[in-house]
């Protein structure tokens, strides 16, 4: 469970690593620019972290299922090789996946040269291209179709088994599973609503407020960085001791 949740956070530091340094330049300068390839780039690293975050979270599913439903064959099915595998898979897919999409996309020619966003997404470049699209459109709902909906379908269905099992069981095994479960949860379901948040901001009105693209275009580096180290780090009991003990050396200072 720790290596997944390690990974989680690995990942997540990859997608703010693709947008915070060009912000903070762009903070600093008068005129906010980036070239077409570094542009490009970073739809790359976006779109890599987004598909391997929902492939993570299937992956610790996974992991939950076998622990709550099948605990007599827990090392059975999660061995070191099994969990290398995934990892690997969790983001090689992707990478390879996006990778296409970004070749696909560096072959257009721009005829606009201006983003309404902060940061560089596949969609808004091909949009600001010329010619025919029809391909990347194409492969573009093909691979949001193939990243997306397998992962939260195999989510949910593993989410329907533990949820079957631990009402079979008594109240403090249900209570053991809603602790091992609700982090991994909350974490999925915030990702997923912010995901769709940015999917369907691309389809509004051209007239929408800026300030509503602004921040629609950065929820996706900020929110699940944040929150999801905070949710599993008050998790674990170490931490959350830790935690109390300052807050109540605080008190006592005050």
């Amino acid at each position: 469970m720790y290596i997944f949740i390690a990974a989680l956070l690995l990942n997540a530091l990859l997608g703010s690593a693709a947008v915070y340094p060009k912000l903070l330049i762009d903070l600093l300068s008068t005129k906010q620019t980036i070239s077409h390839s570094a542009c490009i780039f970073q739809a790359f690293l976006l779109y890599v972290y987004a598909a391997s975050e929902f492939t993570l979270l299937s992956a610790m599913a996974f992991d939950r299922y076998v622990s709550i439903c099948k605990p007599l064959q827990y090392h059975t099915f999660i061995r070191t090789q099994t969990v290398k595998l995934m990892l690997l898979l969790a983001w090689l897919l992707p990478t390879c996946e996006v990778g296409g999409a970004a070749v696909m996309t560096a072959t257009l020619r721009l005829c606009k040269f201006t983003l309404a966003r902060i940061t560089c997404d596949n969609f808004s470049l091909v949009k600001l291209s010329c010619g025919d699209t029809r391909m990347n459109n194409i492969y573009g709902l093909l691979i949001l179709v193939i990243a997306v909906f397998p992962p939260v379908i195999f989510i949910i269905f593993s989410y329907a088994r533990i949820l079957t099992t631990c009402l079979k069981r008594s109240k403090g095994f249900r209570r053991g599973a809603l602790q091992t479960c609700l982090p991994h949860l909350f974490i999925f379901l915030n990702f997923t609503v912010i995901s769709v948040f940015e999917i369907i901001q691309h389809r509004v009105p051209p007239n929408t407020p800026h300030i509503f693209r602004v921040i629609t275009s950065i929820l996706l580096v900020v929110i699940p960085p944040l929150f999801n180290p905070l949710i599993y780090g008050l998790k674990m009991r170490e931490i959350s001791q830790q935690l109390k003990v300052l807050f109540r050396l605080k008190r006592v200072a005050q």
